[in-house]
């Protein structure tokens, strides 16, 4: 793998976690801290690994020390990662568990309602 395409890689990752997971940040570092436990550990551990090598990346001599096979290779995990994300799956998946919880509230405060009013002595 080429020296430069190791900062292309790193550049194209972070838009990558900003398209999939609305991360922002300068640097891919900032962008992890801000995706936080939206990456599994794996993913999270490569993502770290490019993260470290970016300062690197920009500097002409301190790129020659990289590990250019081991950075592609946790670049290549990554990108797989994200771009296996469907964000309609992920915005429904979201819709249909406040719609659960709203459902269980709905029907605890029934189940509240009748006991209180069965012991009362309305029912």
């Amino acid at each position: 793998m080429p020296q430069s395409d190791i900062e292309t890689r790193i550049a194209e990752i972070a838009a990558l976690m900003h398209a999939k997971l609305g991360v922002r940040g300068a640097t891919l570092r900032a962008a992890l801290g801000r995706a936080g436990r939206r990456l599994p550990r794996r993913i999270r551990a490569q993502a770290r690994l490019l993260a470290e090598a970016e300062p690197f990346a920009h500097h002409p001599k301190l790129r020659l020390t990289l590990d250019t096979m081991a950075l592609g290779k946790a670049a290549g995990e990554v990108e797989a990662h994200l771009e296996a994300i469907d964000l309609a799956d992920r915005r429904k998946g979201w819709w249909l568990g406040m719609l659960g919880g709203l459902a269980f509230n709905i029907l605890a405060f029934f189940a509240l309602l009748v006991v209180v009013l069965r012991w009362r002595g309305f029912i």
